[in-house]
């Protein structure tokens, strides 16, 4: 009897325990074929080239991830949560498990949340939440591929270290939004010349209204990359996307600026990204039929007079998403990426012969004019 009543007991405890508490592991599988191809243009003789690839990738339609996450009561409203999840390379197998997708321990109540660590920048979730690709695959958007043109436009881009981000509660009538802070975490040294570097430093904010079929939304943020005394270069992105579900299609749009600017102790240089996307998605039975359309204009600031036009990318994909499952899609992607005067955004489509100006083979200086993209694959949640 007595040994029953202990079980009993333990039995009640473990019950309140997991009441208050609870850990969930999730993740997703995505697995696909992918090919691409790229064609470029000699800047001398004139001769065309065109390189292509078949590979088998991963993340097409869904990021290939794997997590943990959970939350305890606290009482009073209060709750405590932690997220850990890690990208996962399906193709191959080659994982680390290093939770660099997002790693952050949170306090929320009436007042909102408050988060630290590692996290979505409120720039990128608009260029992923506003985009029918979600900003995946060779369908995502081109601004993206701006972004990750080169090691400066890309550093915190999509996610920042060492971060305080506060979020607003979502008791305000459809309002949400949120302020990010991450250290630039350099040492502070009295015998500098040059004082503390503020590199890797990021700022940023998000404030929208989300409300029956409209949702909209508007981000800012700048990233310190370089800050060494005689050269300081800042990165600030601003857009404003939105979406509105009639039901039968559901409308996509988004309006994007990215300036780079490189000050020294003698000159002042600013590069210019002007984007823009619209795009629609509309059920089909058990399937989503997705589509967008979006351009980048870059100013070159002193380098513009060179090639006369400003250097434009446009981008046209279009894709269809089975769904066998609540948890199990197939989907189907294409699309096509257009380059003039010297512009060579090709984002995910990227070939050898379209990484970047003039990079077409040992010793060939090209032009890239247009790269071709498609997926095909299948993608798990659980």
């Amino acid at each position: 009897m007595k040994n029953t009543l202990v079980a009993l007991a333990c039995g009640a405890l473990a019950g309140a325990a997991s009441a208050q508490s609870s850990v969930t592991l999730f993740g997703t599988i995505d697995t696909g074929l992918s090919y691409q191809s790229a064609t470029a243009t000699d800047a001398t003789t004139g001769l065309t080239t065109r390189q292509s690839r078949t590979s088998l990738g991963n993340s097409g339609y869904g990021n290939s991830s794997l997590g943990l996450r959970g939350v305890e009561d606290l009482g009073g409203g209060l709750a405590a949560s932690f997220w850990l999840e890690a990208p996962l390379s399906t193709d191959d197998g080659a994982n680390s498990l290093a939770f660099t997708r997002r790693s952050t321990v949170s306090l929320s109540g009436a007042f909102g949340e408050l988060r630290l660590g590692r996290d979505r920048t409120a720039n990128s979730l608009n260029d992923t939440i506003f985009d029918p690709f979600g900003g995946n695959g060779s369908g995502a958007n081109i601004m993206g591929a701006v972004s990750s043109a080169d090691t400066g436009l890309a550093t915190n881009y999509l996610r920042a270290s060492n971060m305080v981000s506060y979020f607003l509660p979502a008791t305000l009538g459809g309002f949400y939004g949120q302020v990010q802070y991450a250290a630039h975490e350099n040492v502070d040294s009295s015998t500098s010349l040059t004082g503390t570097s503020d590199a890797g430093r990021y700022t940023g904010a998000r404030f929208g209204y989300a409300n029956g079929p409209l949702d909209i939304a508007l981000a800012s943020g700048q990233t310190t990359v370089t800050d060494s005394g005689s050269l300081t270069r800042t990165v600030r992105r601003s857009n404003l996307g939105a979406t509105y579900d009639f039901g039968p299609v559901k409308l996509f749009g988004e309006l994007s600026n990215v300036r780079d600017r490189s000050d020294t102790l003698q000159t002042s240089l600013s590069n210019n990204y002007d984007g823009y996307l619209i795009g629609a998605s509309m059920p089909v039975g058990a399937g989503l039929i997705r589509a967008s359309y979006g351009q980048v204009r870059y100013d070159e600031g002193s380098l513009a007079p060179l090639y006369g036009d400003a250097p434009r990318s446009r981008k046209l994909a279009l894709g269809y998403v089975h769904n066998l499952s609540k948890r199990t899609s197939l989907y189907a992607t294409v699309a096509r990426i257009s380059n003039r005067n010297d512009s060579a955004y090709t984002g995910s489509l990227s070939a050898a012969a379209t990484t970047g100006y003039g990079s077409v083979g040992v010793g060939y200086s090209g032009l890239p004019k247009s790269s071709t993209g498609y997926d095909f694959g299948i993608r798990h949640n659980f």
